[in-house]
């Protein structure tokens, strides 16, 4: 999708990507490198009027709060669920969802086959990000997945490292993220008509 040159529309501010996961709920946004994800999120979280739930499973972004590098909004809160707490985090945090409007950032579903061994543990976990997505839509809650991913020759996305194939349904969103030069570009790439978009976030000084 990316790399047949669609029109590229600007969206500094994210208005038109976060429409986009409004519509697509859950979206799963695929990435290779793990700095231009976090550059991502940054810029979401910054634009977002709503409280954010980041549920954060490989640790980056709060290892980035609490080391000073990025300061936490006050309308944040972070989960760091474990193999031990998931139930019990996850159960706390659909009811937030589910009271009003807020975005959720699962980060990351590598994380997800980290915690878990098995396939099965991993796809209980899928049937909890789709009921997490299912009963915040009655609040409009947008619920985002976020995945280091790399494409293969058979045109499959797989998660990186390890190459497990991303658990997806017809119902999620599933974009690819890269930068090219000082620009952060995302796209849907389940879209296959010409006419569809890919947003243009260019670099600027982000708060943190």
């Amino acid at each position: 999708m990316l790399d047949k040159s669609p029109k590229q529309v600007l969206d500094n501010n994210l208005t038109h990507i976060q429409n986009e996961f409004e519509q697509n709920n859950p979206s799963i946004v695929l990435c290779s490198e793990p700095f231009h994800k976090a550059e991502f999120l940054i810029r979401l979280i910054n634009a977002t009027k709503e409280p954010v739930i980041f549920v954060d499973l490989d640790l980056l972004y709060s290892g980035y709060v609490e080391s000073g590098m990025i300061h936490k909004k006050k309308n944040v809160i972070i989960f760091c669920p474990n193999k031990t707490n998931w139930k019990e985090k996850l159960s706390e945090i659909i009811i937030k969802a589910s009271e009003k409007k807020f975005l959720v950032i699962i980060d990351s579903f590598n994380g997800v086959y980290n915690m878990f061994d098995d396939l099965e543990s991993a796809i209980f976990v899928n049937s909890c990000i789709m009921l997490l997505s299912s009963i915040g839509k009655q609040v409009e809650t947008s619920v985002i997945v976020v995945a280091m991913a790399r494409k293969k020759e058979n045109n499959k996305w797989t998660l990186s490292p390890g190459g497990k194939q991303i658990i997806k349904s017809e119902k999620t969103g599933v974009y690819f993220l890269k930068k090219i030069k000082n620009a952060i570009i995302i796209g849907n790439i389940k879209k296959t008509d010409g006419n569809s978009n890919v947003f243009r976030i260019e670099q600027t000084s982000i708060k943190v």
